[in-house]
């Protein structure tokens, strides 16, 4: 098998997961840093030493380092994100950070001496601090201003140097977490349907403001969307599992359907109906939702298997995305489904409903890896488990394409080990790249080449044709 000319075959990380340098260069304190459990624990008043995100793996001061390894590897493209606070370490100044700004400029560069494809998200699960405990995080309509601003720095500073833009992660997620997707510090049991969906509203009409913003820096820019995804499978043939796997992938499409069409679903209205929601949307509004996106991007780690009646059935774990046990799938070791066609499916169901270049932002599997000696004497780790997990999940993507889907590119998570998001650990790993760093913080910082890192290598190399 063969991808298209010019796949973007790459990688993806986030700045709150592998910058660390929490205050260094300027930078504020953003959400993440009073997270040191993640969204599993309480949040913290204070950055707490026990939170691994504040060093992360020291990427601040080893960028260049790591862009050299990510060279060698032969990746087209780079998902990484611009930390927010970083920029505007409050978020409401007059004037942005240089030395920010300098930071990401020394990035770009390495990333262009090694012709690298910047993929940039503007947002990812780190907004101020500042702005949270102002407005609550995205609850408040003011935070459409605060970000188009911080936004039009850097697109206006970058509009030379990178090509993709993605404005939010993980949008959906303020409506299953809105701690970590949406920057809301009033405890999740606290908050309505209407709370949650009118903030999601909020960043809906910030990504079209942002959207339109860029297209006028640059009409050459592509801007995308990005969602958690996963397939909704029925337990049973019963009917009425049937429609709560319907429903349930609703939830999803919603958020990509705003994004591609400009206005919310013939759904929403049930979706409003059924859980007291009454958003409060403006003319302008409106007008800014019709600022559709160029391209489709998602993070796909697992399927999600639902019933109406679910409290018969044995759970099963997963990235947000956790449903019930699938007895027809193989599961990880954190008890995820295994489910490669699943990604096949989503990027059918997306190009089938929006008919817009697609992109697999985010994919791959979180093991606890063990540092060995090879026969050479060099340190690596026979992870086996994950090529096995990248291959099978690469093939799909293929016959994806096969079937006429338009796939643009795929940067598996993470490149390198970095810092959970969901969880603040670091015994779970994903990476190509081992990061000699451990759970108590203590280790050399150094980096080793997994065997999933010369894999995909030789995948790259081949355009695909090496996949089995």
């Amino acid at each position: 098998m063969s991808f298209p000319d010019g796949f973007l075959w790459g990688g993806a990380t986030a700045a709150n997961q592998l910058e660390g340098a929490y205050l260094e260069g300027g930078k504020g304190l953003s959400v993440q840093d009073i997270m040191p459990s993640g969204v599993m624990g309480p949040i913290t008043l204070e950055p707490t030493k026990d939170n691994l995100k504040l060093i992360g793996v020291d990427y601040y001061h080893r960028y260049a380092e790591d862009i050299a390894m990510f060279a060698e590897l032969g990746i087209k493209a780079y998902r990484m994100s611009i930390a927010w606070s970083r920029i505007f370490p409050k978020g409401d100044e007059e004037q942005p950070n240089e030395e920010g700004l300098q930071f990401y400029d020394r990035v770009f560069a390495e990333c262009k001496k090694y012709n690298i494809e910047p993929v940039v998200t503007l947002s990812h699960y780190e907004p101020p601090l500042a702005l949270c405990r102002k407005y609550d995080g995205w609850r408040s309509r003011e935070m459409i201003q605060y970000f188009a601003k911080y936004a039009k720095v850097v697109l206006t500073r970058f509009k030379d140097t990178v090509k993709y833009w993605i404005t939010f992660n993980e949008v959906n997620v303020t409506v299953i977490s809105p701690l970590l997707g949406g920057g809301i510090l009033t405890p999740k049991a606290n908050l309505t349907k209407q709370d949650m969906y009118q903030a999601a509203h909020h960043q809906l009409v910030a990504s079209g403001l942002v959207t339109k913003m860029a297209h006028e820096i640059n009409a050459d820019f592509q801007v995308g969307c990005m969602v958690a995804s996963a397939p909704r499978y029925p337990r049973t043939c019963n009917p009425d599992d049937i429609l709560k796997a319907m429903e349930d992938q609703q939830e999803v499409s919603y958020f990509v359907h705003v994004h591609c069409t400009g206005e919310y679903p013939f759904y929403a209205k049930r979706i409003f109906r059924d859980y007291n929601i009454c958003l409060v949307i403006t003319e302008e509004d409106k007008e800014l939702l019709k600022n559709t996106v160029d391209f489709i991007s998602f993070s796909y780690y697992n399927s999600k298997t639902v019933a109406q009646d679910a409290g018969q059935y044995q759970g099963a774990g997963g990235n947000l995305m956790r449903g019930l046990k699938n007895p027809y799938l193989e599961y990880s070791d954190y008890n995820y489904p295994l489910d490669p066609k699943g990604l096949r499916y989503m990027l059918n169901y997306f190009y089938e409903h929006y008919q817009k270049p697609l992109f697999v932002a985010e994919n791959g599997l979180g093991q606890s890896d063990t540092l060995i000696s090879d026969e050479n004497g060099s340190f690596t780790v026979a992870d086996d488990y994950r090529i096995k997990f990248l291959n099978n999940h690469l093939v799909q993507v293929n016959e994806a394409i096969e079937d006429g889907v338009k796939v643009i590119g795929y940067t598996m998570w993470s490149i390198m080990d970095i810092v959970s998001a969901a969880s603040a650990e670091l015994t779970k790993r994903y990476g190509l790249i081992y990061v000699d760093r451990l759970q108590d913080g203590t280790g050399t910082l150094k980096r080793f080449k997994k065997k999933s890192y010369h894999w995909y290598k030789k995948v790259i190399e081949t355009n695909g044709e090496s996949l089995v």
